[in-house]
């Protein structure tokens, strides 16, 4: 694990939604909900950043598969997926959750998260592209 020079607790209770530390640098941050903020990082550090620790508020599938694009080996969240858990040790990226939940839920609150639907059963190349395609 890396020695990153925050607590878990100092993430959660910061406006951060996502950051991404390289050792002991935090490289990336954002207070922007959802997978915009991953996708920037990918679009922005990916493929010269590597082997890299990420702080999300949520991970759900979606969130898993783009931190293997990422070239992330471990996560940190107060809420995850068992969705999500299978993922990423599919991919050998550590983890610990807080909490874990069947599936992320939409904002509503009604139905599984509309990104965790469409990552489901995709690699996370080809949900990557799915994602850049659509804008």
């Amino acid at each position: 694990m890396a020695m990153i020079p925050e607590t878990f607790d100092e993430f959660t209770e910061s406006s951060d939604a996502l950051r991404i530390y390289q050792g002991s640098t935090l490289i990336f941050n954002s207070a922007e909900k959802g997978l915009g903020p991953l996708l920037e990082y990918i679009r922005r550090f990916v493929p010269r950043v590597r082997g890299v620790t990420a702080f999300d508020r949520v991970i759900g599938n979606a969130g898993a598969l783009l931190l293997r694009e990422a070239l992330c080996v471990e996560a940190f969240s107060p809420l995850g997926s068992e969705l999500a858990a299978h993922t990423l040790k599919q991919y050998g990226i550590r983890f610990c959750f807080s909490s874990t939940v069947p599936f992320i839920l939409n904002r509503a609150g009604s139905d599984m998260c509309p990104m965790e639907r469409l990552s489901l059963g995709k690699d996370p190349r080809v949900f990557l592209d799915v994602l850049q395609s659509q804008g």
